[in-house]
């Protein structure tokens, strides 16, 4: 009895959180669903950012958790500093996979492009890339060329780079263009074969 005396209030307040924490998820990984459905995302991507949702909750659980139970503030806060601390080194040697997936949790809510497009990313007009876009994943966008080759291109450059999408009457003339360079750069190492 005296144990609930003494925890009764704490309990309670535990229970009531875990149950703010399960509706709140809930209505955000709704929310979620139908976001990816709305704009027709796939299930891995979708997973992945549901994956970075619950470790959000994770996290919070870990802070409130303690102080509801009646640990100091400070002592949850030197707790949390060190934690950080061994991440941070660690996130800083790897930032660009950092910056990774964070670009690609963005691209998830306002990446204007889909499975199946085909793309133009603007590097120049002589190293564009062009290619369809075949998967997005955690740290990169899996591009298919005209010529069937697999292009990976980082999900950070994604959202640095200037893209176009481009229309079927641009892709076949594009074809057309790149079999004329092609013709011509077979005609100008036969002409250098033959010199």
């Amino acid at each position: 009895m005296e144990f609930l005396d003494f925890y009764g209030n704490k309990l309670i307040f535990t229970l009531v959180l875990f149950a703010f924490i399960i509706i709140t998820r809930t209505i955000v990984f709704s929310t979620i669903n139908k976001i990816a459905s709305k704009w027709g995302r796939l299930h891995t991507r979708t997973a992945f950012v549901k994956k970075f949702i619950n470790y959000l909750f994770a996290f919070l659980l870990i802070v409130f958790l303690p102080l509801l139970w009646g640990f100091q503030p400070k002592d949850v806060g030197l707790f949390l500093s060190s934690i950080f601390a061994v991440i941070g080194v660690a996130f800083f040697a790897q930032w660009s996979i950092l910056s990774n997936i964070t670009s690609g949790i963005i691209m998830f809510f306002s990446f204007p492009y889909r499975i199946g497009d085909f793309i133009k990313i603007h590097e120049g007009e002589e190293d564009s890339i062009y290619g369809y876009i075949e998967d997005i994943r955690t740290f990169q966008v899996i591009i298919r060329g005209l010529d069937d080759k697999i292009t990976t291109f980082p999900n950070s450059m994604m959202l640095q780079k200037g893209i176009s999408i481009l229309k079927e009457e641009n892709i076949e003339s594009l074809k057309r263009k790149i079999a004329k360079k092609e013709e011509e750069d077979s005609k100008t190492s036969e002409d250098s074969a033959s010199i």
